[in-house]
């Protein structure tokens, strides 16, 4: 295991950057961190590259991470506590990074020939949070994948990476333009559902027994005009309270349920 402890570290440069969108997209590389992730990662047999621990690696606290790495050849370093912390992304590491690839699928073509798909379609969503716990409840539900529009917070934003707890690991997410890939899904005979303030129509009344698509948008504007206009119904989650809204993951929540409740 190579041994890197200064943060002059070419290497630890190339690592650090990870933290900016930019970065991520030129290389196709992201940043994990934490146990209970990078085992995940390990587990689903994520294309993890490299993974940086601090620590005194015998301790047998990383077994099963460095177990695992060894079992798919990925490098493995033993990094000083400076140096973790200046790749890290939080002020409190947990002393294990990995640098993971991107996943890379063809979205168009793992819409084809599904049988009573459930997707999760996301318009502007900008928080990490609700982004991530968007993915881990699509994750919960056993929806058939996710679609993240160009408008919406890079899903690889160490911020979003964590808040999925893993679960971006467990079902398909796709970068997409949703301007481009809604008549797809129309095509294939995916019925689109939104949210909208202005329908009568609420999300228990809806059909969501069949190939569905749900549409969350973004937390201040809703879904935009430009695929509000693309979608075959709008619903609405009923609020006899005082609340003036719902939260964006909330109100994905509510919908992911309701589908599950229906097809259950």
């Amino acid at each position: 295991m190579e041994q890197i402890i200064s943060t002059k570290n070419n290497k630890v440069k190339q690592w650090a950057s990870l933290k900016q969108k930019k970065f991520r997209n030129s290389t196709g590389l992201y940043l994990l961190e934490g146990v209970r992730l990078v085992e995940e990662a390990i587990d689903a047999g994520a294309p993890v590259v490299e993974i940086l621990i601090s620590g005194d690696p015998q301790s047998g606290r990383f077994d099963r991470i460095i177990t695992g790495a060894t079992g798919l050849g990925v490098e493995l370093y033993e990094v000083s506590e400076s140096v973790l912390e200046h790749v890290a992304d939080t002020q409190s590491p947990q002393g294990v990074i990995a640098v993971v690839k991107k996943s890379e699928g063809d979205a168009f073509a793992f819409v084809a020939n599904k049988e009573k798909p459930l997707y999760l379609l996301l318009d502007g969503i900008q928080d990490p949070g609700n982004l991530g716990t968007m993915i881990r409840t699509a994750d919960a539900v056993g929806a058939t994948g996710v679609f993240v529009g160009a408008s919406c917070v890079d899903v690889y934003n160490p911020k979003v990476v964590r808040a999925t707890m893993g679960s971006m690991f467990h079902l398909p997410v796709f970068d997409v333009e949703l301007k481009e890939l809604l008549p797809k899904l129309k095509e294939l005979g995916v019925s689109v559902v939104g949210t909208a303030v202005d329908t009568d129509q609420t999300v228990f009344a809806a059909d969501f027994g069949g190939a569905v698509a749900l549409v969350i948008g973004s937390e201040a504007h809703g879904v935009s005009d430009e695929i509000a206009g693309l979608v075959d119904t709008q619903v609405m989650l009923p609020m006899p309270g005082k609340a003036e809204s719902l939260n964006a993951a909330i109100a994905a929540s509510v919908m992911l349920y309701e589908a599950l409740r229906q097809r259950i």
